[in-house]
């Protein structure tokens, strides 16, 4: 028997990641930085000390770093979330994972606040047994901190 799942968010639960792009196009942007939206697009799953340095020299990181990332995350709070959308059914898929006695984890790169918005959109409030977000991990996607600290919430329930 099935004892837990673990769902990411972004591109998973809620269609959100043309929209993470925008807001690192629209960020570098603002550090002069003019980058093609499709080169951020194919980025984007990793968080963003991933993402970064694929753009900015390690000079520019150590400088812009930590100030590009939180406003990237306001413009994306600013400008896009209002036009995050859930994919269909997130709702029923959980209720009925959970009718079946399954625990449902939820392991986002995404920061605490950004993971709170994208459950309300999805209209998941009180169906996840635990969450996990950046916050929770040493290193974002693709390193696989963020799935290990859920299972860490499992406690017994192994892979």
């Amino acid at each position: 028997m099935l004892k837990a799942v673990i769902f990411d968010v972004d591109g998973t639960l809620v269609d959100s990641v043309d929209l993470h792009a925008q807001a690192w196009v629209d960020a570098f942007k603002e550090i002069g930085h003019d980058i093609e939206f499709a080169a951020v697009r194919g980025q984007i799953g990793k968080g963003g000390d991933q993402l970064m340095p694929v753009f900015l020299s390690k000079e520019e990181l150590e400088r812009k770093g930590a100030s590009l990332s939180k406003r990237r995350g306001d413009i994306l709070k600013q400008r896009y979330l209002s036009r995050i959308k859930p994919f269909p059914d997130v709702r029923a898929l959980f209720e009925r994972i959970r009718a079946d006695g399954t625990r449902i984890v939820l392991a986002s790169s995404a920061k605490a606040d950004e993971l709170e918005a994208y459950k309300r959109v999805a209209n998941i409030d009180g169906l996840s047994d635990a969450q996990t977000s950046s916050d929770d991990a040493e290193e974002s996607k693709p390193e696989p901190d963020v799935f290990e600290a859920a299972m860490s919430k499992l406690g017994d329930v192994r892979p």
